[in-house]
C-alpha cells in the first residue's frame, strides 16, 4: 500500500484550511452530511469523508453558493485511490481569533497492524477571520493508493479531532474495503 504521508498531503491542503462552505441544510455547528462518519460535542462538529473522487479539490473549491458534493467510497481495487478527508466546523477562537484544533489519524490494515500513526498533528491552527460555523477543509488527510501484494479486507480509519481551547475531542471512525 502506498501511504502518502499525512504531513506532505497536509502541506497540500495548507492554502485550502482557510477556505470553507456553508453547507446547506447543515445548522451551524453541526456535522457535515453525507460523511462517511460525523459527530458534535459542545457545538463542534467534525467529519471524516473517504471518497474515490480525484476532483475532490475542485469540488471543495466550488463558489459558495454551490455546495460541494462527495462520493462517498466504500471499496477500492489494486491499483486503485482514495482521498481521506476530514472537516470540521465551529471551533473556538482564543482572543486573537485563533483556532487550536489538533487531530490524531490512524489507518489499520484488516489484520489489526497499522499501515500509518500520526498524532497530534495541527489540523486547524489558524487566525479565523470568517464564520467559525462555517464547515472548513481540515489539513489532515490522505491519499490512499492500494498496491498488489496489500492484504485485502476492511481497512479502518480513525480521525480524533480535539479542539483544545473547548476541550472536547471527537472520535471519528470509518471503513473501506480492499478488494
Amino acid at each position: 500500500m502506498k501511504f502518502a504521508h499525512t504531513l506532505a498531503f497536509a502541506a497540500l491542503l495548507s492554502p485550502l484550511s482557510a477556505l470553507a462552505q456553508s453547507a446547506p441544510g447543515n445548522a451551524p455547528g453541526t456535522a457535515l452530511p453525507g460523511a462517511s462518519a460525523s459527530q458534535t460535542s459542545d457545538g463542534f462538529s467534525a467529519s471524516l469523508v473517504i471518497t474515490a473522487d480525484p476532483d475532490w479539490q475542485q469540488k471543495w473549491e466550488s463558489p459558495p453558493e454551490v455546495a460541494p458534493r462527495f462520493d462517498l467510497a466504500t471499496e477500492v481495487k489494486e491499483g486503485g485511490s482514495l482521498y481521506i478527508l476530514s472537516f470540521l466546523s465551529n471551533p473556538k477562537l482564543d482572543a486573537q481569533g485563533m483556532t487550536q484544533v489538533r487531530c490524531d489519524l490512524r489507518i489499520s490494515k484488516p489484520d489489526g497492524s497499522l499501515s500509518g500513526d500520526e498524532r497530534d498533528l495541527p489540523c486547524f491552527v489558524t487566525p479565523l477571520e470568517t464564520d467559525p460555523k462555517l464547515v472548513y477543509l481540515s489539513t489532515v488527510g490522505v491519499k490512499f493508493t492500494a498496491e498488489a501484494g496489500d492484504p485485502k479486507g476492511t481497512w479502518t480509519v480513525a480521525i480524533n479531532a480535539r479542539d483544545t481551547l473547548r476541550n472536547v475531542t471527537i472520535p471519528l471512525q470509518s471503513s473501506f474495503e480492499m478488494r
